[in-house]
């Protein structure tokens, strides 16, 4: 049996995306990530555009900076649920992390290789420690 994977439209990334943008600034600030490591985690290389998203967030973003919203927001409400205090979650990004995914270095350094899989790996990390689906 072939699975089916329904594409969302225009319409609806456009509803979802100002939400999602919202959040992931303010991750970013929690995080006290800079302007370059943003960019760099929505997978946008235009200064442009990603200060015309941080003025005016509801626009209907790319798939593909969904999935990578999808993939923070995912990390962020895992680390809330691992980490309760806001501080050690928050500052669990940045700090080396000896566990495989990561060889000793930071996870905020891996998910900032600008690959989509890099945050999955991050994300799919977590909810392993967490005890949730893989």
């Amino acid at each position: 049996m072939k699975a089916s994977v329904r594409r969302t439209t225009e319409t609806e990334r456009k509803a979802l995306s100002g939400p999602a943008l919202r959040a992931f600034f303010r991750i970013a600030e929690d995080w006290a990530l800079s302007p370059d490591e943003q960019m760099t985690l929505l997978g946008v290389s235009a200064k442009s555009t990603f200060y015309n998203w941080r003025k005016d967030p509801d626009v209907a973003l790319p798939r593909d900076t969904m999935e990578r919203l999808s993939y923070v927001l995912g990390i962020y409400k895992a680390l809330q649920i691992l980490l309760p205090k806001a501080e050690a979650a928050d500052a669990w990004v940045k700090r080396p992390n000896t566990a495989a995914p990561f060889g000793g270095k930071p996870a905020l350094e891996r998910m900032l290789s600008g690959n989509v899989a890099d945050l999955y790996v991050v994300r799919q990390y977590l909810d392993g420690q967490r005890g949730g689906w893989a």
